[in-house]
């Protein structure tokens, strides 16, 4: 005893509802195929990403063996002002206020201006980027990464 679509929905609807869904029904075959092909695809996406990431990290040793404070240190010193701004206003700050006014002295903590010290560290977080970019689709003044 099978499941007949046509007996339960009628004649020739049932007929034209099983053509379109038999239409859509992919052998094992072609399914294994386009599997094979998009795990070829995927395996030579991250061979990219890695041979990218290497190459940042070459370019990261160079600068860092740089004797110069402006080529070695802008880096970590932006880093350590971005960090320290955030730590100062979600870390420090609240448990400032907390403590203040457990010992009945409120005192209201600063607040920094966190659009520009936001727009300072997406900036440069999102440059970074946007130089790998360049770097991966040779754009001008760059070289292809390989």
């Amino acid at each position: 005893m099978g499941f007949d679509i046509s007996s339960i929905i009628g004649g020739s609807i049932g007929d034209a509802f099983a053509k379109i869904v038999g239409v859509f029904k992919v052998s094992p075959e072609k399914a294994l195929e386009a599997q094979t092909q998009l795990e070829t695809i995927r395996l030579g996406l991250e061979q990219q990403l890695v041979q990218q990431v290497t190459a940042q990290i070459e370019v990261d040793k160079q600068e860092a063996s740089n004797a110069s404070i402006f080529v070695a240190g802008w880096r970590p010193f932006i880093g350590w002002i971005c960090g320290s701004g955030l730590a100062c206003q979600f870390i420090i700050g609240p448990i400032f206020t907390w403590v203040s006014t457990l010992i009945k002295h409120p005192t209201p903590f600063p607040t920094l201006d966190l659009g520009t010290l936001m727009t300072l560290l997406l900036g440069m977080l999102g440059l970074g980027g946007m130089r790998t970019y360049e770097k991966v689709n040779a754009a001008v003044g760059s070289t292809k990464l390989q």
